[in-house]
């Protein structure tokens, strides 16, 4: 199955952006009565056939939609510091989409070492692995916020924040994470949350959390936060 990202999709037919277009019909050598999907990445997927293919200008007719396809039980934001290796953070947008999350806020720390994000490039990326897992939702990126305005952000849900500190209140994520429940997991940069950090956030209603015994680079905390929420609501389905 073919998937394109059309989040300006409206009526019975639509006219993929010539970018697509060209994909869609030289890429991919699709052509007019072929099958194809498209979501507009709120949760609605469309079924259409193609009745011009024009590489510049491919027109289809959409013949079935189904809404809040591949909806999830909850909402998850990942609050993860970008690395100073620009790929890993993309790697990471990359595999959280993939698995499935809601909103991803860059998080600038104390201790970050990346505080300048190209937005627009990692979007492309979000989108990317979209259209790659067959999603119909297209996660939030959002601009980089600074920790201390991040933890002040109102959510109804679940809040932890990971860290590598000891703590004798530190659990594993897995054993507080409630099934249905929204959830917001802090990761932080290279060299970990400060104690300031951790402290605040404590202030407004975090709870601190351990992802394993291993110790993990940001972006593979990211992943793992991710796919411990994804694995523990997949049980309830």
């Amino acid at each position: 199955m073919q998937l394109f990202y059309t989040p300006d999709i409206a009526g019975e037919t639509y006219v993929l952006n010539e970018e697509e277009s060209r994909h869609c019909v030289r890429v991919l050598r699709l052509g007019e009565g072929d099958e194809l999907r498209l979501t507009d990445g709120r949760g609605t997927l469309y079924t259409a056939r193609i009745v011009s293919a024009s590489p510049k200008r491919c027109e289809v007719r959409v013949t079935e939609r189904r809404e809040e396809y591949g909806k999830r039980p909850c909402r998850l934001c990942l609050a993860v510091a970008p690395t100073k290796n620009t790929d890993r953070f993309e790697w990471f947008l990359e595999k959280a989409t993939e698995i499935g999350v809601d909103r991803i806020v860059p998080l600038i720390c104390d201790r970050s070492e990346r505080r300048v994000l190209k937005t627009d490039r990692c979007t492309k990326v979000v989108t990317s692995a979209v259209k790659q897992s067959l999603k119909a939702y297209h996660p939030v990126l959002e601009e980089p916020v600074p920790f201390r305005e991040a933890v002040r952000k109102p959510f109804d849900g679940d809040k932890f924040i990971a860290h590598c500190a000891e703590s004798a209140e530190k659990r594993l994520l897995r054993d507080l994470v409630i099934p249905g429940r929204d959830v917001w997991v802090l990761v932080g940069p290279e060299g970990d949350f400060s104690p300031e950090e951790i402290a605040r956030a404590k202030e407004n209603g975090f709870r601190e959390v351990s992802l394993g015994t291993s110790r993990l680079r940001t972006e593979t905390a990211g992943v793992a936060a991710c796919h411990t929420v994804a694995l523990l609501n997949e049980r309830e389905e």
